[in-house]
């Protein structure tokens, strides 16, 4: 090794060293208080509703959003929030209306921001009709104490947990994130991830209900409907005592897909690249195809369709008895 290039090591050696003995200094002195070194300041500010709503629309950047009961059966909004990127809160044609205001520069956004922005929903009622919430950064969570008309969701990146039932149609969309729907019921469900996973167990569906996903898995327990459908590109889904009461189709590029004690009067599944085994309740006429892989599924004449196809992968199904 030559002279110059030692000299080059034992410098950026001796930067380290020097960089973290200051970095641990200044820790030392904020009380190992990492949050202190964020440059945008925090505050708290809550906020009192007075007027009478049916509906509730949150939008907002980087908070995220938590609603609860309210104990004193008033409505108030408390937020932490950054001091430029405050929340305005009112009663806006029978809705209560949450909206991010940015007044920041361009160049304020330039610097360390470690803080977590929220927002809490203190709620006296447990039914509304309208649920609208937007979000770029930030979870989102519905506790099973309300019941909502409609519900809709829109994430950037953020995780989204909904416990709340809507009568009609529950939409929830994220780009990279997870969905977990527990314990509800709707007439119409329709979940979409492009990177992340979904979650959804213990659904009563009156309609159809559609799980999408471009990239990780879905996973579905104890769910009822009339149609499922789910698409996908990478990752697998599992189904577990999943009733469908008309047509269950699945497609996959790439991923498994597993069925336990599932059914429906017709099951469609195509994949590229991967498995599709497991149980199926009740017999089917099956139609299947692999280029590579092996099948083996019961030798009924009698039921619904089961149409599996895919390019490489084995297809083993069984009937539970």
């Amino acid at each position: 090794m030559r002279t110059s290039t030692k000299i080059l090591i034992i410098a950026a050696i001796s930067l380290i060293l020097v960089g973290s003995m200051i970095f641990g200094c200044v820790m030392l002195m904020l009380n190992w208080d990492i949050t202190k070194l964020s440059t945008d300041k925090y505050e708290t500010n809550e906020h009192e509703i007075s007027g009478s709503f049916s509906s509730i629309s949150v939008v907002t950047e980087t908070a995220s959003i938590v609603f609860l009961p309210s104990d004193n059966e008033k409505c108030s909004v408390v937020c932490y929030e950054e001091e430029k990127v405050k929340h305005s809160v009112s009663v806006k044609d029978d809705t209560l209306t949450v909206e991010a205001v940015n007044t920041k520069k361009w160049y304020e956004h330039i610097g360390i921001n470690i803080g977590s922005p929220k927002i809490t929903v203190y709620l006296p009622l447990s039914e509304y009709r309208d649920l609208y919430v937007k979000t770029d950064t930030g979870a989102v969570e519905i506790p099973k104490d309300f019941t909502f008309e409609n519900i809709e969701i829109t994430e950037n990146t953020g995780s989204v947990k909904c416990y709340a039932s809507a009568s009609g149609s529950l939409k929830i969309k994220t780009t990279t994130g997870s969905i977990r729907i527990e314990g509800v019921s709707a007439n119409y469900i329709d979940l979409s991830v492009s990177t992340g996973k979904v979650t959804l167990s213990n659904t009563v569906c009156a309609g159809d209900v559609s799980v999408n996903v471009s990239t990780g898995n879905a996973e579905l327990s104890g769910v009822s409907c009339k149609n499922l459908t789910s698409s996908g590109s990478t990752g697998g889904i599992s189904l577990v005592n999943v009733i469908a009461t008309e047509k269950l189709s699945v497609e996959r590029s790439t991923g498994s897909v597993k069925f336990s004690r599932s059914d429906a009067s017709d099951i469609l599944v195509k994949t590229d690249t991967g498995n599709v085994s497991g149980s199926l309740l009740s017999e089917k006429v099956f139609i299947t195809s692999t280029d590579t892989g092996r099948i083996d599924v019961p030798k009924t004449a009698s039921g619904g369709r089961c149409e599996i196809t895919t390019d490489t992968g084995n297809i083993i199904i069984s009937i539970e008895e």
